[in-house]
């Protein structure tokens, strides 16, 4: 596995949460799935996020990619404010900053993987044959380059899996965001996965990945735990088998407390 980066400097962060709140419901039927999250990501950094289900992971990705508002509190990528953006605004943020990796791939059916990796970047105008040319870069990038006329419906999991990575990679794409990237992947698959990421990351990008496996956090420069919608711990440099260790502690914690959350 790489070294952590030590190329990152002291500038402005690339994500940036800010006493972020999300609160759904309400009254007797609220429920806190974030309470003040502060949380940076810097340039070049690799951030995983660990939890027990239901400690507000999925919803702390949603909002990092403005897929989502909090309650109260700013998200800020690469200094803006998504709040304070219309919706045509917040659309071109994610379309050209963000790359997203969805749980359930959202993969759009009638295109094959060529032209789902080459959407975003033909709703900026971009011209076909040249978006074409990065798609398939994109799809050797993760190792499946004959898939590119394939439509979802013909490729297994792990395929439609990688597809939509390369979809989150393709472009100039400064934050990256996965939900469990590697969910529908065997070992060494998911290993070439995260050694794909920490590379865009060395090479300045930001990522922020949520996964449930130790080994595959050992991959990050940094390791953030939530627990109830807080973050209850960080961890730099550590091994699989910290990870493993502190994430049990921190899910005993969590089934002892028995506080009602989200995922």
């Amino acid at each position: 596995m790489p070294q952590t980066n030590p190329s990152r400097s002291a500038t402005a962060p690339v994500l940036h949460l800010d006493h972020v709140t999300r609160v759904h419901g309400r009254g007797a039927a609220e429920v806190q799935a974030l309470r003040g999250v502060d949380l940076a990501v810097q340039p070049g950094e690799f951030v995983a996020v660990m939890g027990p289900s239901g400690s507000g992971k999925s919803t702390l990705l949603s909002l990092a990619g403005g897929l989502d508002t909090p309650s109260t509190g700013q998200v800020l990528v690469e200094g803006v404010a998504l709040g304070e953006l219309g919706r045509k605004k917040l659309a071109e943020v994610r379309r050209r900053s963000v790359g997203y990796v969805f749980q359930d791939y959202n993969l759009i059916p009638a295109l094959t993987a060529a032209e789902n990796i080459a959407l975003p970047l033909e709703l900026d105008g971009a011209a076909g044959r040249a978006t074409r040319r990065k798609a398939v870069a994109a799809l050797a990038e993760m190792g499946i380059p004959e898939l590119a006329d394939r439509f979802p419906d013909d490729m297994s999991g792990g395929q439609q899996q990688r597809v939509a990575i390369a979809r989150a990679l393709i472009g100039d794409r400064r934050l990256v965001l996965a939900d469990e990237p590697t969910g529908a992947l065997d070992s060494a698959t998911g290993e070439a996965v995260l050694a794909v990421l920490r590379a865009r990351c060395d090479a300045g990008a930001a990522a922020m990945m949520v996964t449930h496996e130790p080994r595959h956090a050992a991959w990050a420069d940094r390791v953030v735990f939530l627990s109830d919608g807080r973050i209850v711990d960080e961890s730099i440099g550590q091994d699989a088998d910290s990870l493993l260790r502190i994430a049990a502690r921190h899910g005993r914690a969590h089934q002892a407390d028995g506080i009602g959350a989200v995922r």
